[in-house]
């Protein structure tokens, strides 16, 4: 399966998403993304220490507090961070862990084809949502 197919499946068959890194400030663009995911019905888990609540869901201090089962791992930090996140991400066996646009890094790409949790980098959700499951017209950046 070419990786615009299974980004498209693994759209259409996830449900909830930890998105680690969620900014509440709104003009942060993990927070047009978390509102534009709810918007399409997915629940978003707010994953950042320093916040109670992010666009009225409870905020975990880390991937590992989540108690529930996780379809998607969406990472929102700069590169030389994400290797902790995607060692407890790989610990909750989600369907993908998924690194933002402009978030590269193979050391944790291997971590996951290691085992065997699909792994998209250098991308963001929603324009792929956009583009893949809404048409190529609302693809535009958040």
């Amino acid at each position: 399966m070419d990786q615009d197919n299974a980004i498209r499946e693994l759209l259409r068959t996830s449900r909830v998403i930890a998105m680690v890194g969620l900014s509440a400030d709104e003009d942060k663009p993990s927070n047009a993304v978390a509102r534009y995911l709810m918007g399409k019905g997915y629940k978003v888990i707010p994953v950042n220490p320093g916040q109670e609540t992010i666009l009225g869901q409870k905020s975990y201090k880390s991937l590992a507090d989540i108690d529930e089962k996780v379809d998607i791992v969406d990472i929102f930090m700069k590169a030389e961070k994400v290797l902790p996140f995607v060692r407890d991400a790989i610990g909750l066996r989600p369907s993908a862990i998924w690194l933002q646009l402009g978030i590269v890094t193979e050391e944790a790409k291997g971590l996951a084809d290691a085992d065997k949790i699909m792994f998209v980098m250098d991308k963001c959700v929603k324009q792929e949502h956009a583009r893949l499951l809404q048409g190529a017209s609302q693809a535009s950046a958040p």
